[in-house]
């Protein structure tokens, strides 16, 4: 990653939504028709922003050329970072503060935020601006500043407030709750459910509000969203035979806009460590099944070119109907895979176990392009009908910012980081909220059968008793994952150069199931992100003030 080679530089170009923000705080009085609710909004994303800026780069400008925190009306080429204690205390904490007081209870339109949404985000501050404090990785911070609070409180003392606010918002929920089983939080047909905070909007109505396409190909630009396709392998290169006497290959697994599948891209996949200790638990807990695609099953009806098979043939020479399973990532390894010396004639190098009719992959080999989809952000739409549907345009479903069980984590973190905690909601009871939900089953996903089992006995009997950072990072890797929040965890814990530092997967050639371990070399400069060359380009400086400007090591 460098300042031109750099996805997250696209999170700098924020500072004219800020900007836009402090225009209407500053100028709502003398409009006189705008209503503190309204600006309390406009404060929320000025320091949502804010907030975004200082995890991802460091300190950054409070004047945009007209002063701190103003609104700002003419070009401006010149700039001055300010330091994180800066950031949080002048600008994050304010905001927030005043947007818990001013805001609604209940959002005024569907997505809006309100006070919960607020108090998520102001305890969010205080624990990363608590981190920050006690920096016990001694990680260097740019601009260069003391970890000293300009306000005098310490680290412990913001530990208390995140815990305190988080708290808060659980008990005075307004209209958000958690929903009953996990598998319904991420449902296409459950979206903007009672758990969902904030989110990124779209829809399969209109190319304009959904910011790209909703027909055709999209395009995937920004304010489109693309985000799942990177983790969609190219599962259609599944390959069944027509004929039972010699395989004679066809396409059983096609590109379908349903959110088991979606648009191939191949760009990320999980890794082993995730798969196979993460998600250890694929019995009691819900979530595993409730986030992957782990089975793949024919669909190639819906194309009329091939409506005419009433079977295909498959692992085995076995039969397999419409909807029943091609190709299964299995939960562990049996040690009855027989695998082929390359792609065999599934073409994508899946194996084979006596007497099964689909072919089987172990959770030890998944490769860098074959493996579980991600369905919590698969593709829903309601206009497919019969066919195949619209499985090529960006994303139209509402993409999750924020959840309500974020609260629970949240306040557990802090409780494990010393804060004082109230009766019944110690870091162990909190997670175990969710670890309770998690264990409670409607449905098997990947099954497609009803499943009514409630093991929230069981899962909450298996949390430690002394939970730790590492638990809940894992708790959140099983909540969160795929949702773009994973690296600001490690970055705010200090922990991503010891549990990100190695992983383990197998190769880019199809059969390859031999796992390789890969190393990174994390360092510290790495817990700041590069400023964007553009930025430094377009600034009146000299070649020294813009490595003066830059975060160290991105020359």
């Amino acid at each position: 990653m460098s300042p031109t080679n750099n996805p997250y530089g696209v999170i700098w170009g924020v500072f004219s939504n800020i900007n836009t923000a402090s225009g209407i705080i500053e100028n709502a009085a003398e409009v006189g028709t705008i209503s503190a609710e309204l600006i309390a909004e406009a404060r929320f994303f000025r320091a949502f922003d804010y907030f975004l800026l200082v995890q991802t780069f460091g300190g950054v400008p409070l004047d945009l050329g007209a002063g701190e925190l103003m609104f700002n009306t003419s070009t401006s080429r010149t700039s001055v970072r300010n330091t994180v204690p800066e950031v949080y205390t002048r600008a994050i904490f304010p905001d927030l503060v005043q947007a818990v007081a001013d805001l609604p209870d209940a959002p005024r339109l569907t997505g809006t935020v309100t006070k919960t949404v607020a108090r998520l985000y102001l305890a969010k501050a205080y624990l990363t601006y608590g981190w920050w404090l006690e920096n016990p990785q001694n990680i260097p911070t740019y601009p260069a500043a003391d970890r000293v609070d300009p306000d005098g409180q310490t680290a412990q003392w913001y530990f208390q407030q995140a815990y305190d606010m988080a708290v808060e918002a659980i008990d005075n929920p307004g209209p958000y709750a958690l929903q009953p089983y996990f598998y319904d939080v991420n449902l296409g047909s459950n979206d903007r459910n009672s758990e969902m905070l904030l989110y990124a909007d779209h829809t399969e109505k209109s190319d304009l509000y959904n910011g790209d396409n909703v027909t055709g190909w999209g395009a995937g630009n920004s304010p489109g969203s693309f985000a799942p396709w990177f983790p969609t392998w190219n599962y259609t290169d599944l390959r069944s035979s027509t004929s039972s006497s010699s395989f004679a290959a066809m396409s059983s697994v096609q590109r379908e806009a349903v959110q088991p599948l979606g648009r191939p891209w191949t760009g990320v996949a999980p890794t082993h460590e995730l798969i196979i200790d993460m998600f250890a638990d694929k019995i009691n807990d819900s979530r595993y099944d409730g986030t992957f695609t782990t089975v793949y099953r024919g669909n190639w009806h819906k194309n009329p070119n091939d409506a005419h098979h009433t079977v295909v043939y498959n692992a085995n020479n076995l039969p397999v109907g419409q909807g029943e399973p091609i190709l299964t990532f299995l939960d562990e390894d049996p040690g009855t895979i027989t695998y082929p010396s390359g792609a065999g004639d599934n073409n994508v190098g899946a194996g084979v176990i006596p007497g099964r009719s689909d072919w089987v992959i172990a959770p030890e080999g998944i490769s860098r392009i074959v493996y579980p989809n991600l369905w919590k952000l698969g593709p829903y739409r309601t206009d497919n009908g019969n066919g195949l549907g619209e499985m090529n345009v960006t994303y139209t479903r509402p993409f999750p910012v924020a959840k309500f069980s974020e609260l629970y984590l949240v306040a557990a973190e802090a409780a494990v980081k010393g804060a004082a905690t109230v009766g019944g909601k110690s870091a162990r009871d909190l997670v175990n909220v969710l670890r309770a939900r998690a264990g409670k089953w409607r449905w098997h996903n990947n099954n497609a059968v009803e499943k009514n089992e409630d093991n929230s006995a069981a899962m909450t009997a298996a949390t430690p008793a002394t939970i730790t950072i590492d638990y809940i990072l894992d708790e959140r890797a099983r909540e969160y994952f795929g949702e773009g929040v994973r690296w600001y965890d490690l970055a705010r814990t200090q922990t991503w150069h010891t549990r990100a530092a190695t992983y383990t997967i197998c190769g880019t050639d199809k059969g390859d199931h031999t796992p390789q371990t890969i190393t990174r070399n994390i360092q510290p400069k790495d817990y700041l992100r590069p400023i964007p060359i553009g930025q430094l380009d377009g600034m009146e400086m000299t070649d020294a003030e813009k490595k003066a400007y830059q975060n160290p090591g991105y020359d």
